[in-house]
């Protein structure tokens, strides 16, 4: 496994194939309140690239051609959250997505456990460490406890993805995963403008 950690943008040199696994460390758990610090990517390769950013940053040029680019599939898990803090720190609709946690609820019925700590260890039989989960994500220097788990929850988003999509297609339920997923950056706006707490399809 490699890490590689950027201050401010993400280099131009650095490419993804047609996919890449993203997600996103923040000040807390609440969007509009809780500053972005850091956006985790990996192409699926064992290589991790951390983009760190600081408190007035709202622009990241590279870092926001990659996810606004519509050709490449962003892999996320619980991409809710983290579509709303990109929308709302970096100004970026990342289309296509797909949500690991949400096609884990529509295909492994038999389990409440969708987190991503449970889906690696039951189906890659990977242990991970949520030590640092709670963390200082704000700080300007990151220790190598931080960057460790940082990378380790975008490493394994790829070999997940294509085991449930083995287990999607076997129950029938692909055409349903992708219209949620199409529907989670919507989902993430309704967070922002303050329906985060309410299921407007609820009677």
């Amino acid at each position: 496994m490699a890490i590689k950690l950027y201050k401010g943008d993400l280099p131009a040199s650095v490419t993804f194939g047609n996919s890449v696994a993203v997600d996103t460390e923040t000040m807390g758990l609440k969007p509009g309140r809780d500053r972005l610090c850091l956006v985790q990517l990996s192409g699926g390769d064992g290589h991790a690239h951390l983009v760190q950013i600081a408190p007035d940053m709202k622009k990241a040029p590279n870092l926001q051609k990659l996810l606004s680019d519509k050709k490449i599939l962003k892999i996320f898990h619980f991409a809710r959250f983290d579509l709303a803090v990109i929308k709302a720190y970096l100004g970026v609709d990342c289309t296509p997505v797909y949500c690991t946690k949400t096609a884990s609820k529509l295909c492994r019925t038999f389990t409440d456990r969708h987190g991503l700590k449970d889906l690696c260890k039951d189906m890659l039989g990977v242990e991970m460490s949520k030590q640092q989960q709670s963390s200082d994500w704000g700080a300007d220097v990151l220790s190598e406890e931080q960057k460790n788990y940082a990378a380790s929850d975008v490493l394994y988003l790829h070999q997940i993805k294509d085991k449930l999509d083995e287990m999607l297609k076997r129950e029938g339920r692909e055409h349903l995963v992708k219209a949620c997923c199409d529907f989670l950056p919507y989902r993430a706006q309704l967070d922002l403008e303050g329906w985060s707490d309410t299921d407007i399809f609820v009677h």
